[in-house]
């Protein structure tokens, strides 16, 4: 998180410009951070947390085509059963011009998203996925994954960017990568 915070600050025009931003399962932090900002229309939304401002799933968003600027989602599509619907409707909400951070866990030793619908007892997933509610674990195809849902990415290897007195103050990892995804 500290990583999309940085990144979001300092690399995007977020705070400056007037936007409209749906946050999918929005982490407290970004959330009392975003919603006081002035310029920004914010909508936090989540399938069940209360801590949301709607319940939305993201596999079926009621917002019309092209309502939001930007779309924040972190490490969320790993829990989606359909995660390829998910990217299409979050690029379907997604004005043209507009642009989604759109984070998960990778695993880069992977050529493809490991995935099996079958699997559904707890102990199974938490076997096979590294978490007992995970449904797959990404390989290096997740680029893909989103260009077919119709993103442009860009690949963004933010933190190797940085001073290494920042990494080491804030404890950052430099293996984690910054998948921004463009509608143009």
């Amino acid at each position: 998180m500290r990583v999309d915070w940085l990144f979001l600050t300092t690399r995007t025009d977020l705070l400056e410009r007037r936007r409209r931003l749906l946050h999918i399962a929005p982490e407290v932090s970004f959330a009392h951070a975003l919603q006081r900002r002035p310029n920004l229309f914010y909508v936090s939304a989540d399938y069940d947390s209360a801590l949301a401002m709607e319940h939305i799933d993201v596999t079926d968003i009621r917002y019309p085509d092209d309502s939001f600027d930007v779309v924040l989602c972190n490490h969320v599509l790993v829990y989606v059963t359909d995660d390829r619907q998910a990217m299409k409707e979050i690029f379907r909400v997604l004005r043209s011009g507009g642009w989604a951070l759109l984070q998960v866990p990778l695993d880069l030793s992977r050529a493809e998203t490991l995935e099996d619908p079958t699997v559904t007892d707890p102990r199974e997933r938490h076997r096979i996925f590294g978490q007992y509610d995970h449904v797959r674990i990404y390989g290096r195809d997740y680029v893909q994954r989103l260009e077919e849902a119709g993103f442009d990415v860009s690949v963004e290897e933010f933190v190797q960017t940085l001073p290494s007195s920042t990494i080491d103050r804030l404890g950052l990892d430099t293996g984690e990568t910054i998948y921004l995804c463009r509608k143009v």
